[in-house]
């Protein structure tokens, strides 16, 4: 029986091998965390620190990247190795934060908060990210004295254990119980999703980080859950840019081609003023883009979309040349991603496939003309076709637009001037949580809108004290409303 659900309709879809594995590694999570929640912030500090260098060394991280590429066979081996950083500024992030005790007072209101575990936490690892993934949640997840148990992509089963394997050594060396880091599926028992399922429904707290359908299964399994919304990062450029059209466009080119455009966070769509727009696009293909023609657009759209606008999986995360191969023709060995022209159009129809997400080497760029409300409402209408929540990007020095967008997107961050690819989810030059795993918000179905990071792996006692009477006259609460008569 779950601390939190039934465990028979999720066992009924299992075998017994699945069962027991799922029963074991459990049990053994949860008498390690009762230890671990023991412990000092010294020695928690430590810990996280040891389990961050096993993975996040540059000789270690190159072999995990290789072998992940390898079996998921996705992926940019030269910009995924950048990904070290991310796990060290979520190791940043994390050292700075108090987790055991007192974390927060605010003595003007009384008020002592002390974090407290919550418990053996459940996580999803994505095809796309078996090294980073397991790493970043593992750092938060023992910062805030949790226990994690990992469930792979059935494509990311080798590098996921691999990386759980490293990070175990971590945890001896410092003394700290191996049990507190695990993953499913690297015995006699086959990972699946209903294996998976099981895994979120028996556990304290789920963090999901992949597609949507492992997305929704987290939040149906009963148990707490934060996940995160579809990606379809999207761009303005405004007038403005004008002068700094190359250093946009080099942006754009980052963003791009990180990890051969396989984040949720990598630019899909360009919104560009019509003023601009001929020569966003001449400077798109000095830095490296390649500018398809209707030809080769509608051969790249069959490789990439059926009919009825699922996502081809062979096409996700591939190199600019291995994408014009699949669709039937060549580009220059220099060429660093496809560029397609959008309809002009912003529906869910097989004809307007542009303004989705597009999960590869393949940028479409889209004209608005006349006022900003109509780069706006562009970036709302794509919404609606898929990414509402994640995160618009606006190339602009004209801090009214800036306001605008923030004021209208129904997104949970805008990045400026900045490639969205290594912004959205913390850099070392802002000021956003680092995380690998994006909210969306009620936008997008999830449970928060923020960067998923360090508080939201703890539980929070609050402690209160009386402070002096904080009580407004009736007068100051109701405004122009009050009426002294209606309270004789």
């Amino acid at each position: 029986m779950s601390r939190m659900s039934s465990m028979e309709e999720v066992y009924a879809k299992l075998n017994q091998e699945q069962i027991d594995e799922i029963e074991e590694k459990f049990a053994r999570a949860d008498a390690a965390q009762k230890i671990f929640e023991k412990w000092s912030q010294e020695d928690v500090d430590r810990t996280i620190r040891a389990i961050a260098w096993k993975v996040a060394n540059t000789k270690t991280f190159k072999e995990l990247v290789r072998m992940s590429i390898e079996e998921s066979g996705m992926g940019d081996p030269v910009s995924r190795e950048n990904k070290k950083y991310k796990i060290r500024g979520v190791l940043r992030d994390a050292l700075r934060q108090k987790s055991v005790g007192i974390i927060e007072e605010i003595p003007e209101k009384g008020i002592v908060k002390y974090g407290k575990p919550v418990g053996v936490i459940a996580c999803v690892i994505p095809a796309t990210n078996p090294d980073l993934t397991p790493a970043g949640n593992a750092i938060y997840a023992i910062k805030a004295r949790n226990a994690i148990i990992f469930s792979p992509h059935p494509r990311a089963v080798k590098t996921g254990g691999r990386t759980i394997e490293l990070m175990r050594e971590g945890l001896k060396q410092v003394g700290a119980p191996e049990d507190l880091i695990q993953i499913l599926g690297q015995g006699k028992a086959k990972i699946n999703r209903a294996m998976s399922e099981a895994l979120n429904t028996k556990c304290d707290l789920v963090i999901a980080t992949g597609g949507q359908g492992v997305v929704r299964r987290a939040y149906h399994s009963g148990t707490p859950a934060y996940g995160v919304g579809a990606g379809n990062a999207t761009m303005i450029w405004d007038e403005t840019a004008k002068d700094e059209l190359y250093k946009a466009a080099y942006n754009t080119m980052i963003s791009k081609t990180s990890d051969f455009g396989s984040g949720c966070s990598a630019d899909g769509n360009i919104i560009i003023h019509e003023s601009i727009y001929d020569d966003a696009v001449k400077e798109l293909v000095k830095v490296g883009g390649y500018l398809l023609s209707e030809e080769q657009q509608l051969a790249v759209k069959k490789i990439m979309w059926d009919e009825d606008c699922h996502r081809l999986p062979d096409s996700v995360a591939q190199s600019a040349q291995k994408m014009a191969e699949m669709a039937g023709f060549s580009i220059p060995a220099d060429r660093k991603f496809l560029i397609a022209r959008g309809t002009g159009s912003y529906t869910a129809s097989y004809e307007d496939v542009w303004c989705r997400e597009k999960l590869t080497t393949l940028l479409a760029v889209h004209k608005y003309e006349g006022e900003f409300q109509n780069a706006i409402d562009i970036v709302m209408a794509i919404h609606e076709v898929g990414g509402k929540g994640h995160s618009v990007g606006i190339y602009s020095y004209d801090e009214e637009h800036i306001h605008r967008l923030a004021l209208e997107a129904r997104v949970g961050r805008i990045m400026v001037r900045q490639p969205q690819s290594k912004s959205n989810a913390g850099s070392f030059t802002n000021g956003m949580p680092m995380t690998s795993s994006i909210g969306c918000g009620t936008w997008g179905g999830n449970a928060t809108s923020e960067n998923v990071h360090l508080r939201h792996y703890m539980n929070v006692t609050w402690v209160s004290k009386a402070i002096p009477e904080d009580r407004p006259s009736d007068e100051e609460l109701f405004g122009e409303f009050y009426d002294p008569l209606m309270e004789e």
